[in-house]
């Protein structure tokens, strides 16, 4: 008789597992980039709550196709001013908008990185058009993970992620790449999200500091990076300037990669 109870209590641990894998891949269908977008740009909006995270106006609008059902982040913002005060210094020819995000969703695809950021298409909502995006199923943000002291279980293949985003950030002068804007879903996956701050006409890298090792395979596809591409891909979202000062930016960062790798060896750099 104990021998069929711990087989039933087995039986039925293995249901409830499987219904929970079940439940998860329920929640994130597998659907093509085309699917994503087909869905970002016409299912209707049947709910919706603005964040309190972030200064930029975020909403979390729940989507339905009448078959799937999915969230995504709206932002509007798109500003423009030629002197702004922030907290820490004053910025010329300020912008904020959510161009940039579409921007960055095109460019991260031409950089092999299509996997880090979510698919983000123009979309008008209630009369005013703005960036819609996927919504990512974060557990963590970088602040709670650092707040926990977590640690990924692949040390390696995380910092290698982290490595990736930072410079995907100087390429793109991103001056809000904070804790709040890098999601963490469960599996240790990291997202970059929120660029409205982005592609500045700086033709210097924002900050090479935080440049430590890069993949090999960004590294060539920044080398085969063409502006007449990137402009294809990117309009109207980003301007000429805009894409002339991210290819300037361009070789600096292939230029700083060079150097380091001369002088530090290839296994000491790429991964």
């Amino acid at each position: 008789m104990g021998t069929l109870r711990r087989r039933f209590y087995v039986l039925a641990t293995a249901v409830i597992l499987a219904a929970a894998c079940l439940s998860v891949r329920a929640q994130e269908p597998e659907l093509t980039e085309e699917q994503m977008k087909e869905f970002l740009l016409k299912a209707e909006v049947v709910k919706f709550k603005q964040l309190s995270k972030g200064v930029t106006g975020i909403w979390r609008l729940t989507l339905s196709d009448g078959t799937l059902t999915h969230d995504a982040a709206y932002q509007s913002v798109d500003i423009m001013q030629p002197r702004q005060q922030l907290q820490t210094r004053i910025e010329m020819n300020f912008r904020d908008s959510y161009h940039f995000n579409i921007a960055a969703y095109e460019l991260a695809k031409l950089l092999g990185l299509g996997d880090m950021v979510p698919v983000t298409v123009e979309r008008k909502w209630r009369g005013t058009a703005g960036a819609v995006s996927w919504w990512v199923p974060a557990k963590w943000d970088e602040m709670e993970h650092l707040k926990l002291n977590l640690q990924s279980p692949d040390i390696n293949a995380w910092n290698k992620q982290m490595c990736k985003m930072w410079v995907f950030a100087q390429l793109c002068y991103d001056t809000d790449r904070n804790q709040g804007n890098i999601l963490i879903t469960e599996d240790w996956k990291l997202w970059m999200i929120d660029f409205t701050r982005a592609f500045r006409l700086s033709k210097e890298l924002e900050d090479p500091r935080r440049l430590t090792m890069c993949d090999r395979q960004l590294l060539d596809k920044l080398r085969q990076l063409n502006e007449a591409e990137v402009l294809e891909k990117t309009k109207p979202h980003l301007r000429k300037g805009e894409v002339k000062s991210l290819m300037v930016r361009r070789d600096k960062l292939v230029q700083f990669f060079e150097g380091r790798i001369a002088e530090k060896g290839e296994s000491a750099v790429l991964f």
